[in-house]
């Protein structure tokens, strides 16, 4: 039996078994820190040279180049064209939907004019150039590239330059593919810290980006916290989570492998169930236990549902509804009877799927929102990616000469107030003598 943590809201010490079962911090690990830095410079002072010699290092290739680096449009539509028609059909029909969702999320300029005729206003544009990270070799994620790629076209991202490494000169072809749909406008086989260097920094073949998105290793993920403020990032993300809240009314079968569906991401993945209802709680932990056996990566899913996972009983709904909240889950099922009613109370979750046939994996794939969601607490305060972390706001203000003799006297007297003269004077001159 796989020993799952129990916990109860009746339990005197449930808040401070509910603060260690939450605890959790990427401690930084000063050998990737150091590695990722010398890289990081490397690349900013060598350029093309260093992304090379690191690329060849890392992924036992034998590029003289860029160039050798570099993959063509045409290799791109290729590896679209070789797919078989199922993948094919499938890669096109998530695509549309991600597409369709996104369209509209693009948000549009608007301004008013005030009575003396000053204007005032918000003006929406893309970002110039934008990279997209996307892990290689046996880590290879179509789907990253779809959710990644798709709304940063979508809201006019110019030119998406997309890295990914090929470790011993093996492309995945179903990620060029997707790279190929979603438009993506240049591919690099190179990855680790040196391609992030690049696209942050730009080399005599890669251009600077305004912003670096997508999933990485702990190298990668060490390199875009280091360039954040050159460039944007995306988010810094933490392992994958589910939060499964039930009224004892599901299949413990489909919930048991909604719980793996998180867990066989890797060891650190957290896995969570909260239930009203003791016996079915013992229903799901037998599915747990027939189902393990059966599963590929048995091993990933038992030390993940083991060290980090949890069944935590609750009185009634408003109990579990109260704790989705404190723990703010990356994805979050209300695998309920009748779920509408407590969508309302959710007010921290990357994604919501609500009632028993919506699985967390098509939210993944190809339910059309964004699989790129808030992690380890930050639904509290972030949002799922999304066209709009691709465009910029931009205040409009056109003051008129009536405008400017009331906005004036308001501008100096607070200037004067925070003994900033110069500021003063600026409004002041143009008032009517």
């Amino acid at each position: 039996m796989v020993a799952i943590k129990r916990l109860s809201t009746v339990d005197a010490d449930f808040t401070a078994k509910m603060d260690a079962l939450l605890a959790f911090e990427a401690a930084a690990d000063e050998g990737i820190e150091r590695t990722v830095a010398n890289i990081l410079a490397d690349v900013k002072q060598r350029g093309d040279t260093a992304v090379v010699d690191y690329t060849n290092k890392f992924d036992r290739l034998t590029a003289t180049s860029m160039a050798d680096l570099e993959l063509s449009k045409a290799e791109m539509q290729k590896a679209l064209d070789g797919l078989p028609a199922d993948r094919r059909s499938a890669l096109e029909a998530a695509a549309g939907r991600i597409r369709a969702y996104h369209e509209r999320q693009k948000m549009e300029g608007w301004s008013y004019t005030e009575a003396d005729g000053t204007m005032l206003g918000q003006m929406i544009t893309p970002l110039d150039r934008v990279g997209l990270y996307v892990p290689g070799g046996k880590a290879a994620y179509p789907s990253s590239v779809l959710m990644n790629a798709i709304p940063a076209k979508v809201a006019g991202v110019k030119e998406l330059i997309m890295v990914v490494p090929t470790p011993g000169g093996e492309h995945n072809q179903l990620v060029l593919a997707a790279a190929c749909l979603a438009g993506v406008d240049r591919v690099f086989t190179m990855g680790g810290a040196q391609a992030v260097g690049a696209l942050a920094y730009g080399t005599q073949t890669v251009p600077q980006v305004d912003k670096i998105v997508g999933p990485g290793n702990a190298y990668v993920a060490t390199a875009k916290r280091r360039v954040f403020g050159i460039v944007g990032i995306d988010m810094v993300a933490g392992p994958s989570e589910i939060l499964v809240v039930s009224d004892g009314s599901g299949n413990p079968d489909w919930v048991a492998m909604d719980l793996f569906s998180q867990a066989e991401h890797d060891e650190l993945a957290q896995s969570i169930l909260i239930c009203t209802d003791a016996a079915f709680i013992e229903r799901v932990q037998a599915s747990i236990d027939k189902l393990l056996p059966t599963m590929p990566r048995r091993a990933v899913i038992e030390t993940s549902l083991t060290n980090r996972g949890a069944f935590i009983q609750v009185r009634d709904m408003d109990e579990a509804v109260d704790i989705a909240n404190r723990v703010a889950p990356e994805h979050l099922e209300l695998s309920l009877a009748d779920p509408d009613p407590w969508v309302a109370r959710i007010h921290h979750a990357g994604a919501i799927f609500i009632g028993h046939y919506t699985s967390e994996s098509l939210g993944d794939y190809c339910a059309g929102p964004n699989h790129v969601l808030p992690t380890s607490g930050s639904a509290r305060f972030s949002s799922p990616l999304g066209v709009y972390d691709f465009q910029k706001r931009t205040s409009l203000i056109r003051v008129s000469k009536a405008g400017a003799q009331t906005l004036g006297r308001i501008a100096s007297t607070l200037a004067h107030g925070e003994g900033l003269p110069a500021h003063a004077r600026s409004a002041e001159f143009r008032l009517d003598s």
